[in-house]
């Protein structure tokens, strides 16, 4: 009879360290442009999808609405971002500002440059290999993934 393997360890510590890591990697490529890894990922969703809202680009980020507020504080003190009114007097619309665009554009070669050390550093097999199963993760453990799956 097989033995039943068991996983060991915490996964959220291994986790987080494996993210504190990669982090750190990025977060000292980035700080050569003057912009830490949230505010640069910040930008290029902004860039990407924008104008759009706040609420909009918190669950597009997969992140709640107080960490999105509060990371986009210093990008709208330095000019990057724009917080506008939006189409009601409830809400408001995050607009790239030109000098954010620069600003992205300059973070950009060096996010390239992290991302190119990282993957000689991994091996583009297994940056392929952790990408996708990040991916299919994330996908089991989306909540609306599982909605409805006790009625079948």
């Amino acid at each position: 009879m097989d033995a039943v393997v068991k996983p060991q360890g915490c996964t959220n510590f291994k986790l987080r360290q494996l993210m504190r890591r990669v982090a750190q990697h990025y977060d000292a490529e980035l700080a050569k442009a003057g912009l830490r890894t949230t505010q640069y990922s910040l930008l290029s969703h902004v860039a990407r999808l924008g104008p759009l809202r706040p609420v909009d680009l918190a669950a597009a980020m997969k992140m709640d609405a107080s960490t999105l507020t509060r990371n986009l504080r210093p990008l709208v003190q330095a000019g990057w971002v724009t917080l506008a009114p939006g189409p009601d007097a409830r809400s408001r619309t995050v607009t790239i500002t030109a000098a954010g665009r620069d600003k992205r554009s300059q973070a950009q070669r060096h996010w390239r440059a992290a991302q190119e050390a990282l993957n000689a550093r991994l091996g583009p097999q297994r940056v392929i290999a952790l990408h996708a199963l990040v991916d299919d993760c994330m996908e089991l453990l989306d909540p609306a993934f599982h909605e409805g799956a006790d009625d079948e």
